[in-house]
């Protein structure tokens, strides 16, 4: 997850890309209807941008540090400091996206048009303009933020975290046990839905002013297509890979109903959330252990050889920037090493999800992580540090264009680095692992890599779904926590360990609700990294299969790659995507390559299953 600029740093103060604002506090009454404007000239459309862009800008750095205090250090205070924030910089943003619609008409220059564009669209949760609107929804989505942030809950006797949470979903065989962890986090968030459910009502009202059908419609608008277009687009690339993940289902469905019975997991339907060893169900390489193939004599931990090989998080981030130095990027600046928070903080409350940050719009880059040495930090590194690295990448471009080409890029650019860096070749290369498996470990691996991978597509395309019916308001407050189950059974079919109460609200559960932080990017985040790798594997000169290569040390794909960055969003995203892979639509085919052995064997698995549930 990343962060960046005053257009990405407003809303709940922890969104991910674009501009973010939330709402115009003490906005004037509009005036009496008069006679029609004449349509404003170009050369008062780029005056406009260049105040718009200049304004932003001076306002910016405020806002993200204000914003990162908060997260690094949550108390009563931080969060009025950081609401105060983020009204004045709403006020601003979405005044901007108002003003950027009186110039629809201008005949404005390319540059300026597209800038105009972007004000307009990427607003994430705008609200009505009238006094004391930014104030009150700021309040509420820091508030929402923080709940979530500082949530504990008793489990055996003492007080945990969500940290401690998930080691109990990772790491236990009980499923009782399983099963207290995973409704004691989940009972966190009931007290969110009433602020939740006046945040969704207030940016409807604003979206609706902006001349959007709802907030849903707002943020499908931001992909250089119709929003309707792009939720097909969505459709299409899933049914790419659908069919491989019922693949998935079905033979991890049998491994559980193996180790815990047909009481606990029956042999048909749907999986039960608390087994698949992750606190939402969107990742499963934690169960691993249960469902590796019966021949996996060439496996190797990577969590063991991390402590093994004495890393820690230090280490980790190292070893992460080292990657990137070999694709020939310069390295981090020395701020990054003493502004960054690495690892928990003794004495104080953090949010300890995982993001990076770019506070001043140039250099000041950071991350802001509670590492722990494991395979899945060692991964987030790599991640998180890919967000840095493109920050730094389009540091050079006007204000507006300084962002991903959609925000499924920001997503895809660590984790197309992360494909390299997970590779049984690169984790030889930087001595960690010290031989390479050879075919024989191909399968393996390949299941690994797809408990994480293909297990998060559908739950990447469903948290947005849901939202969408939340905004357009086919699903009421009082149905929240059924439609969203329904989503699960639907893309994931996943079902909750038990009976949930009637005032559950399990979407707050998961970190991007309460913080308003739009999730579909994840999803095509999941398509883009395996576009990305194919294209920079036929650059380097790869022959082998897909998940084999590693680009580690490649200064030519790099060079290239850094190209892309560099564009920011100054481009149509199907522009920025040619640049570097020769190809302008999305496509998933990349992702089923990459896995076609892992399917062969999975059919071959599941023969005589009851696939689907």
């Amino acid at each position: 997850m990343k962060k960046t600029t005053l257009l990405a740093a407003t809303a709940a103060l922890a969104l991910t890309t674009g501009l973010t604002a939330v709402a115009v506090a003490q906005a004037p009454a509009p005036p009496p209807a008069a006679a029609p404007a004449a349509t404003p000239t170009p050369e008062e459309a780029k005056a406009f941008i260049d105040k718009a862009e200049a304004d932003l800008a001076k306002l910016s750095e405020y806002v993200n540090k204000s914003s990162w205090v908060r997260a690094t250090y949550i108390t009563e205070d931080t969060m009025f400091l950081e609401a105060k924030a983020g009204a004045e910089a709403t006020t601003l943003a979405t005044d901007l996206a108002v003003q950027a619609a009186k110039y629809d008409k201008t005949a404005a220059d390319p540059v300026t048009r597209r800038k105009l564009d972007i004000l307009k669209r990427a607003l994430v949760l705008p609200a009505p303009q009238r006094p004391g609107a930014a104030d009150q929804m700021a309040t509420i989505a820091s508030r929402l933020d923080s709940i979530y942030s500082t949530g504990k809950f008793e489990f055996k006797g003492k007080q945990i975290t969500l940290n401690d949470a998930e080691d109990v979903l990772a790491e236990s065989r009980d499923p009782e046990e399983l099963k207290a962890a995973w409704e004691g986090w989940h009972s966190i968030s009931p007290k969110m839905t009433a602020d939740y459910a006046q945040l969704v009502e207030l940016a409807n009202e604003g979206s609706k002013q902006l001349g959007y059908a709802d907030t849903g419609a707002l943020w499908r608008s931001g992909y250089d297509m119709e929003p309707d277009a792009f939720a097909a687009e969505t459709d299409r690339l899933w049914s790419q890979v659908e069919p491989f993940y019922e693949n998935l289902h079905c033979y991890v469905r049998a491994k559980l109903n193996a180790q815990y019975g047909d009481a606990v997991q029956p042999k048909t339907g749907p999986i039960r959330a608390d087994l698949l060893g992750n606190m939402w169900a969107q990742q499963w390489g934690n169960i691993y252990p249960i469902v590796k193939p019966a021949d996996d004599t060439a496996g190797y931990s990577l969590d063991k050889l991390l402590v093994e090989k004495g890393y820690d998080p230090l280490k980790m981030v190292k070893t992460g920037e080292n990657f990137y130095s070999s694709l020939g990027m310069a390295p981090l600046p020395e701020t990054f090493w003493t502004r960054s928070q690495i690892t928990r903080p003794e004495g104080r409350e953090v949010v300890c999800h995982a993001s990076a940050w770019d506070l001043d719009d140039r250099d000041d880059i950071r991350i802001k992580m509670c590492t722990k040495v494991n395979a899945e930090d060692f991964y987030t590194v790599h991640h998180e540090l890919g967000h840095n690295y493109y920050q730094r990448a389009y540091k050079d471009q006007p204000y507006i264009f300084k962002g991903g080409a959609n925000d499924g890029f920001h997503e895809a650019i660590g984790d197309f680095v992360g494909l390299s860096a997970l590779t049984p070749t690169y984790l030889n290369q930087v001595g960690i692992l010290d031989k390479v498996p050879g075919t024989e470990g191909d399968t393996p691996f390949l299941l690994k890599m797809a408990l994480d991978k293909i297990a998060f597509m559908p739950f990447g395309l469903m948290v947005d779904r849901w939202r969408w019916q939340v905004y357009d308001g086919s699903v009421k407050p009082a149905d929240y926590n059924k439609a969203w189950w329904a989503l699960k059974l639907k893309y994931q079919g996943i079902t909750p360990p038990g009976p949930r109460p009637a005032d559950a609200f399990d979407p707050g559960a998961k970190y991007h609700v309460p913080a308003n932080v739009p999730y579909t990017r994840y999803f095509l985040a999941h398509v883009y990294q395996f576009q990305f790798h194919r294209a920079a594997c036929k650059q380097a000169g790869w022959t082998g299969p897909l998940h084999r290569c590693s680009v580690y040390g490649n200064k030519a794909v790099g060079a290239k790659f850094n190209k892309m960055m560099e564009m920011g969003q100054s481009k149509p995203w199907p522009d920025e995507l040619e640049a570097f892979t020769g190809e302008r639509r999305t496509d998933a085919s990349a992702v089923t390559e990459y896995f076609k052995p892992l399917n062969t064997w999975l059919i071959k698995q599941n023969k005589g299953q009851k696939c689907g549930w």
